[in-house]
């Protein structure tokens, strides 16, 4: 048993329940709803689950007879088990010129639902706990005694409970018994359909003919999906809010874009799409929140640059300098240049390269492990409070395409139950091979890379030829900017190549469970697009210009000389590659998914359209009774959710906000702005994420979670990468450090900085070229050598590097320490439910009273353990005698 919530009232003993009709565990309000229309055709079975196939017709709107055989025969098979294994069905057809479409509606009856309850541990009430989630912020303005204006009064909050796992002879112990159709909640039904649908066997186990994930993917089926509860649009007519249904309240108070400055009603998104869709939502919201203070300052950090550009000497003497600095060309065919030349340039990376980076830098560091210590807070508080802490550890089964595929099965060490196994000499061989190949992808990065590389010096050589001297003064930035537009659309180009083939690869890996499966899918998908998004910004940050040799000794790649930085150095440049691919990308993604998702749904409703013209069969017989009227003209719920878009599920989310998270910590030295862009974009995000869900996808089937996954591993990853990324950036790239060398060592007003550094061409050099002697940057001297200043400056640099790195891990591991992952009470309330379950279960034990009539009880130390029921219990209203033929297919074992 699982206590949710927080105890008010430590008298209050678990057994003394509320049965009032108010709390009933299957509603979340107490007011009248409109008409459920999610209903067979006598009125009343309700409809858990919807399967679709499509049938071409010949032109005499016969039946083709060109339809596969084999689908037939599956698809037959599979429905004809669904009968036996216990469930409802109804037929309905849509005809259309060309093709009919076939719904097949599923209902799981009262004896069904209790065994599989029983089978994949569904937890059910025992008693109400009113404890509303109450934000940081929101507690915060409520000791200070301010109005919250990110607060809204959300109608019908979804109630708590303490619960337990659901147990059959003890059903009158269970809230909301005494109402067999709303027991148990909408979501739990479509749990319990799915789990039939996905072992359910239709041909040769041993081929892995088993259930409606590879049925849907040999396209037997065209479409599973659970129905929406009615439609989001709000009624024209003004209506208390209490009156309106789960759906329309999402979309009222969460999916509006008025809703931007608001709390999102996690509970409610909870309650319509389950933990692992919530804890979703409740991260981006609190990661969102979190970079308000991140980008207020960057913010400032760049408005300290205008100032200095006013102020700063060595700008000025660079805008001064007239003739004095003779720059060296940038290239084989470039002319000589003056350094004046760059003054606006030079000012503008003032902007993005001042002192404030650097305490920036550090700020940027430290809040990223604040921000993953806190997160770790708040997810321990919402999956106490979403009874799936511990989730993973207890319930989850191995996958069914794990359990068709396995060539063997092994006894379970915990659960004592067989089950599908596959060896781990084989996994890990076939792992191995999944990372060459994810290697070879990365050679591919790096092969475009260097492609880019030399796109951009050729670019600047052909531009440098024309005759226009507005374009070949604007060489470097055109090659430098196209070049950027380029790498992203390379970037974009991969990463849907290799997200197919990670998909693949994983499959083939045959991971026992779905966290597992995700888990490794993820990590390779993430691997390698850190290396593809990543790449063109670190070479640019640590290698660009740091090769290209000194005039009359330069370095070349393929016989075309080194890049070099351009004239207003790296750094800049490294701020304008960071802005295109970060800003770029996340236009693109949220005009795709503003776009992508209307465009696609108009298809859908193009394709289904017309509107059908003969339905009704139940069991392959005609129903009783139409519809009149109006009602006459509605779209069944089957139709109207078929139209909308299957859910693509929450991986290309994650990857979108984690690959944001490292360009806002990485480099943050380079680009202050990048959190208050992040931030702009995730505003948005949120809304276009929500209006997704509720209006334009199909209802997902609910999955639990206990938190964000390997996620949150890959983002402590970053947050390491990030503090070694911003001490080398500093160190290596930013002018911070020769400019505070120059002040200590020469100068403290900077006076004379633009000379330091810059080095003279070798004679040598001036006698090849015909010229005098030009300056470049660096510390040599006239023969090329290395000065002193510059192993002073390595020194520093490396100094730099170490102490920066370890002060802020030490500051981040003390901030580790001194935060606690679960907070004080919620620590408290799980000590306290642990003792309230004991004394429930010795109370319970003493009962000695059991619901169905000829079952014995259950030891009390069950209503704590998950264990493997060999039959359906006998029930006055039991599933037909051979319930059992699903989980006993041979090759097919589907218990834990």
């Amino acid at each position: 048993m699982r206590r949710r919530g927080e105890q008010r009232d430590d008298s209050d003993t678990l057994i003394d329940m509320d049965i009032r009709p108010e709390n009933n565990y299957g509603s979340i309000t107490t007011v009248t709803t409109p008409r459920d229309r999610n209903v067979f055709s006598d009125g009343s079975t309700r409809v858990d689950f919807v399967l679709v196939w499509e049938e071409p017709l010949s032109s005499q709107n016969e039946e083709n007879t060109g339809v596969n055989p084999a689908h037939r025969k599956w698809r037959e098979k599979f429905l004809k088990k669904l009968k036996v294994s216990g469930l409802l069905l109804e037929q309905k057809e849509v005809r259309q010129t060309k093709k009919r479409t076939c719904f097949v509606l599923l209902s799981a009856p009262w004896s069904v639902l209790c065994y599989y309850a029983e089978e994949i541990s569904l937890r059910v009430p025992l008693q109400v706990v009113n404890t509303p989630i109450i934000n940081w912020s929101e507690r915060v303005l409520s000791q200070l005694s301010l109005p919250n204006p990110l607060s809204q009064d959300v109608p019908n909050p979804p109630p708590d409970y303490y619960t337990c796992q659901f147990r059959s002879n003890k059903l009158q112990r269970f809230l909301g018994s005494d109402d067999r159709d709303t027991f148990f909640k909408t979501t739990q039904r479509h749990q319990v359909l799915y789990e039939i649908l996905a072992r359910t066997q239709y041909g040769l186990a041993k081929r892995g003919e088993v259930g409606i994930d590879r049925l849907l993917t040999e396209q037997v089926f065209t479409a599973a999906y659970p129905l929406h509860e009615g439609g989001f649009e709000l009624p024209t007519a003004p209506v208390p809010p209490e009156s309106l249904g789960l759906r329309q309240i999402l979309y009222a108070y969460w999916a509006k874009w008025s809703c931007y400055r608001r709390y999102q009603p996690l509970d409610h998104i909870r309650e319509y799409f389950g933990e692992k869709i919530a804890l979703y939502y409740a991260w981006l919201g609190f990661y969102t929140g979190w970079l308000l203070p991140a980008s207020l300052l960057g913010t400032v950090v760049f408005l300290i640059g205008f100032w200095l550009v006013a102020t700063d000497v060595p700008a000025m003497e660079v805008c001064d300098s007239g003739n004095n600095f003779i720059m060296c060309p940038l290239c084989n065919i470039c002319s000589y240049w003056n350094y004046s030349s760059i003054c606006v340039t030079y000012k503008a990376g003032l902007l993005f390269d001042n002192g404030g980076t650097v305490f920036l830098s550090v700020f940027m560091s430290l809040w990223a492990v604040t921000f993953l210590e806190y997160w770790k807070r708040t997810c321990s508080a919402l999956t106490h409070r979403w009874d799936c802490s511990e989730f993973q550890d207890i319930e989850e089964r191995p996958r069914p395409e794990f359990t068709a595929m396995a060539p063997m099965t092994m006894r379970n060490p915990v659960t004592g139950a067989e089950e599908p196994y596959f060896p781990e000499n084989k996994r890990f061989s076939r792992t191995l091979t999944g990372c060459m190949v994810i290697f070879i992808m990365i050679a591919v990065v790096l092969m475009f890379l260097i492609a880019i590389i030399l796109y951009r010096t050729i670019l600047r050589l052909i531009i440098n030829k024309s005759e226009n001297s507005f374009v070949s003064d604007s060489a470097g930035r055109i090659a430098s900017l196209s070049g950027s537009v380029l790498n992203l659309l390379v970037i974009l180009m991969l990463s849907k190549v290799y997200t197919s083939l990670a998909h693949i690869l994983t499959r083939w890996e045959m991971h026992r469970t779905q966290s597992k499966y995700e888990d490794m899918f993820i990590l390779k998908v993430f691997i390698f697009q850190f290396v593809n998004f990543y790449s063109s910004p670190v070479y640019i940050a640590f290698f660009k210009g740091r090769f290209i040799g000194h005039p009359g000794h330069y370095n070349t790649l393929f016989g075309v000389r080194n890049e070099d930085c351009g004239a207003g150095g790296c750094l800049i440049e490294l701020a304008q590659e960071l802005l295109v691919i970060m800003v770029g990308k996340q236009l693109i993604n949220n005009i795709q998914e503003f776009l992508c998702p209307k465009l696609k749904a108009w298809w859908q409703k193009r394709k289904i359209s017309p509107r059908p013209k003969e339905v009704k069969e139940e069991d392959g017989e005609e129903a009783h009774g139409a519809v009149k009227g109006e009602e006459e003209e509605e779209v069944p719920p089957w139709e109207a959710d078929y139209q909308l878009l299957v859910c693509e599920g929450l991986f290309s989310e994650y990857l979108e906000m984690v690959i944001q998270f490292g360009f806002i910590t990485i480099f943050v030295a380079a680009c202050p702005l990048a959190p208050l862009f992040a931030l702009i974009n995730n505003w948005i995000e949120i809304r276009l994420d929500a209006q997704k869900f509720v209006t334009e996808y199909r209802r997902p089937v609910v999955e639990r979670a206990q938190d964000i996954g390997i996620w949150f591993p890959i983002m402590q990853f970053i947050t390491h990468i990030a503090v070694l990324s911003n001490a080398f950036l500093i160190a290596f790239t930013s002018s911070f450090l020769p400019r505070l060398y120059y002040r200590y060592t020469r100068d403290s007003t900077l006076s004379g900085f633009v000379n330091f550094t810059l080095a003279t061409s070798p004679s040598s050099f001036s006698q090849q070229s015909q010229h005098t002697s030009c300056r470049y940057r660096g510390y040599r001297d006239e023969e090329g050598k290395h000065l002193p200043e510059f192993f002073h400056l390595l020194a520093i640099r490396l100094t730099f590097v170490i102490v920066f790195e370890h002060f802020v891990f030490f500051i981040g591991r003390l901030i580790d320490l001194m935060v606690p992952d679960i907070p004080e009470e919620v620590e408290m309330k799980m000590k306290r439910e642990h003792y309230m379950a004991k004394e429930a279960l010795a109370e319970n034990q003493s009962l000695g009273k059991t619901v169905i009539p000829g079952e014995k009880d259950v030891p009390s130390s069950d209503l704590r353990q998950r264990g493997s029921r060999p039959s359906p219990p006998p029930q006055s209203d039991s599933p037909p005698p051979n319930l059992m033929e699903i989980p006993e297919e041979p090759s097919t074992p589907d218990r834990c």
